[in-house]
Formats: structure tokens, sequence, C-alpha cells
């Protein structure tokens, strides 16, 4: 039985997408060129932004995007507020404070979503403020930021908004023309359903046009990676040119499922399994339902000091079931995935092999008590 990945990415993935990573191409053969421009066009068209924005990719992981948005999109005498609920936003603030932008934070507890009444304010007292970024999904607890509201709030306040949609995009609908956006970052290996390697930033032409030069990276410029993309087609470095062949082949599965509409009621399906599931065996969740979000499910330790975690994830690794530990700041948890191509079917297989880790440590519990 394959493995079966419940993480937030890497992912299981489809056997099409893993065909599409057999075959080597040119990376300056003009039928790559072709396939990369498709694979542009086709992200900028998911949230419906194809005439005001550009998708712009970066060789890397999300963060290497998430970077390059910063490093490109936010003036180097600009001013970035971070919205912070969990750890990634916590490492965009480091990153924009290594690169020297002039930056301050508003920050809520990890199982609270971000205040809009807050955002508000700090926009109206800081006049300084030029851009604001926010993680839609926080893949720390897997809560759900109110997007729409703080996307209608910055706009109002007539300010930049960069959205790290990393876990988000291709999961949970993002409908551009309900939410202004000067960047939505995001990643071939979450919510896409592809393979690790390649990240994008949908960026506003309008913004993306006037940042020459103002990176201080060379190969996280995004602003010459675009330059680079519309003079012929090509990258300006070497391309994981079969992660960008799975991308496409997980874009045309996409599609077939009936968008993203679709793939987020599977999602939600997913789950709702898992967290009845779970709750049955005892585990609380760490966020309320409503601010849950269909991509992580954070599940608190069990009290009683008779649960062990690395004893939980060998019990299920040896039973080709991979999880995630935890990454909460104040209280000990663990972290199942939902996302990927995976279905309720596999949701219950992992809950079947959590059922027996429960009655092994059931049986020994009552051996001990004797």
């Amino acid at each position: 039985m394959s493995e079966l990945l419940l993480t937030p990415g890497p992912l299981t993935t489809s056997a099409a997408t893993k065909a599409a990573l057999g075959r080597d191409w040119g990376s300056r053969d003009g039928e790559f060129a072709k396939l990369s421009d498709g694979v542009r066009r086709r992200l900028a068209a998911l949230p419906g932004v194809a005439a005001t924005h550009a998708a712009v990719p970066v060789q890397g992981s999300g963060t290497f995007a998430v970077e390059a948005a910063i490093q490109t999109l936010v003036p180097r005498a600009g001013r970035l507020l971070v919205l912070i609920n969990g750890a990634y936003g916590r490492r965009i603030l480091e990153i924009a404070q290594r690169l020297g932008r002039a930056c301050i934070a508003i920050e809520a507890a990890e199982d609270q979503p971000i205040s809009v009444d807050a955002v508000a304010k700090a926009l109206a007292d800081d006049a300084a403020i030029t851009d604001v970024v926010i993680v839609h999904c926080e893949t720390t607890s897997g809560l759900l930021n109110p997007l729409v509201e703080i996307s209608a709030c910055v706009a109002q306040a007539g300010r930049r908004l960069l959205i790290d949609a990393m876990s988000s995009f291709g999961a949970v609908p993002i409908d551009g023309a309900e939410i202004q956006f000067s960047a939505l970052i995001g990643s071939s290996n979450k919510g896409l359903e592809g393979v690790p390697g390649l990240s994008f930033v949908i960026a506003e032409l309008a913004h993306l046009k006037t940042c020459a030069l103002n990176s201080t990276s060379v190969s996280l410029d995004l602003y010459e990676q675009w330059r680079g993309f519309e003079a012929n087609g090509q990258w300006r470095f070497t391309p994981p040119v079969q992660v960008v062949a799975a991308l496409a082949a997980a874009l045309d599965q996409l599609d077939a499922e009936g968008g993203v509409a679709a793939r987020h009621a599977r999602y939600q399906h997913n789950c709702a399994t898992l967290v009845d599931g779970m709750r049955a065996y005892g585990f609380e969740t760490y966020i309320a339902p409503a601010l849950q979000a269909p991509v992580i499910v954070t599940f608190r330790i069990p009290p009683g000091n008779w649960f062990d975690f690395q004893r939980f994830y060998d019990f299920l690794h040896a039973r080709g079931i991979v999880i995630y530990p935890g990454k909460l700041t104040k209280e000990p948890s663990f972290r199942i995935g939902c996302i990927g191509a995976i279905d309720a079917g596999d949701m219950k297989r992992a809950l079947a092999a959590i059922g027996a880790f429960m009655k092994e440590q059931s049986t020994g519990r009552l051996a001990a008590n004797g």
C-alpha cells in the first residue's frame, strides 16, 4: 500500500502528476517555454486576475517566493505592516527585518484570527505604512484568517496587500474581484497538488512595473524575472523543468475535478471525516470549527501523560501514514493534513490506524494498572 502523506505539503500526488515527472525537457527549448507560459497564465486565471496581474514563478520553496515578493514589491523606503498569528507570520517579519525594511506587527494568539479593527486602527494611526502582509491559512494551527474583510480594510485605507496563500491557494476559493491584492504568493506542492521545487507570486502589473532595482537580490528579483518571461518566455536561471511539467499536469487535474470550488469541497469532506473520527477517539481540536481551514488540523495532546507523540508517529509511519508534529509555541500538539490527492477513504484508513494505536495504548495502560 502506498505511503499516505497527511501533511501540508509535500503531499500525496496522483499517478498522472508523478508520470509528468518522467520526461526530460530542454530548459531553453521553445516547447518548454510554451509550457511555462501556459502555467503562468493558468495560475493568474485561478483567482480571476489575468487581466491585471502576472504570475511570476520562482525556483524554490514557498519561502523563496515570500522573500522575493517582499524584496521586490515593498519599497526600500516603504513600511510594512505584518499580521501575525503563527510561525509563518513571524517568519515574514524576520524576512522583512533581514532585508532592512521598516516594519511593524500586529500579533494575535495562535487560535485567534487577525482583528480587522486592529488593522484599521494601525493604518489610520500610521500614514507611513505602504504595504500590509497576511498569511491566509496559518498552517501553524490550521486557522483561516478573514481575508475578505482584511482586504476591504486595506483597500479602503489606500494601501497595498500581500497575501501569503501558500496552503490556501487551490484549496480555498480566492476571488480577485472580491479581494484586492498587490501580490498573492503560492506554491506548487500544496493545494495545487504538484510537487516541491516551484513557488510563485501573482503580482499586480501596475505596481510590479514600478519596482525595477528595488530588490537587493539578483536571483529573487521578481521584476527581472517577470521581464525575462515577457521578453522571450525564458527563465533567467535554470528552471525546475520536471516540476513545471508536473504542475501543468496538476492544473489539468484541477480543471477536470471542477476547479477550486470542487477541490475545496473534497478537502472539506476530508477534514470533517478526520475531525469526527478523532473526536470519537477523544482528541480535541485546537481551532474553533468556524475558523478551521480544510487544509491541516491541529490536535491537542491528550491529558494524562500516556500519549507519546514519537511513539504515535512511528506507529502510523510503520503503516504507511505520515503526519506532522505540532508547531504551536505555547501548547503541545500534533497536526494532520487534509489536502493532496486523497479522499475520505484515505482519511478512514488513517483513522483505522489511529484506532489500532489507541487500542494498543489502552491495553497497555490496563495491564500496567493490573
